[in-house]
């Protein structure tokens, strides 16, 4: 398989992946567990003074979140544009996609411990598909 083929499974892996996110992020604070719901509440009712600002656990939370719509998006991109041009400027693409690979494989292990399999599935093959496409290009 080509690069630019494997560049752009990865872009679209993590597209479902910021999908799904979206679908949690829209929903965490509405669980249909009441004893969930009352962590919810407990995250939301108290906030305290960090570092100048004072936010609750909940706006912690949520401000992550957000944080990763913007890390999947500017990845998607990167992983998209780098697809373009992996045959031509190959130096450069393999130095763009190096860290993206070995973040993804690092994103896929964390989220399988602290999160769930699918969203590991996601970023896991994601940097894989990456590594593999560095792999192809070197030949």
């Amino acid at each position: 398989m080509k690069a630019k083929t494997l560049l752009r499974i990865a872009a679209g892996l993590i597209t479902v992946h910021l999908l799904g996110h979206s679908v949690g992020h829209f929903s965490w604070d509405k669980p249909e567990d009441p004893k969930m719901q009352e962590v919810v509440n407990s995250m939301k009712g108290y906030s305290a003074e960090f570092m100048g600002a004072t936010k609750s656990m909940a706006d912690y939370f949520n401000g992550y979140s957000l944080i990763m719509f913007g890390l999947f998006g500017m990845t998607i991109v990167i992983l998209w544009f780098a697809s373009g041009f992996i045959n031509d400027q190959r130096p450069i693409a393999i130095k763009v996609l190096y860290p993206v690979a070995i973040a993804y494989l690092a994103f896929g292990v964390i989220e399988y411990i602290a999160f769930f399999p699918f969203a590991a599935s996601m970023s896991f093959l994601a940097g894989a598909l990456t590594l593999l496409s560095i792999t192809v290009v070197k030949r």
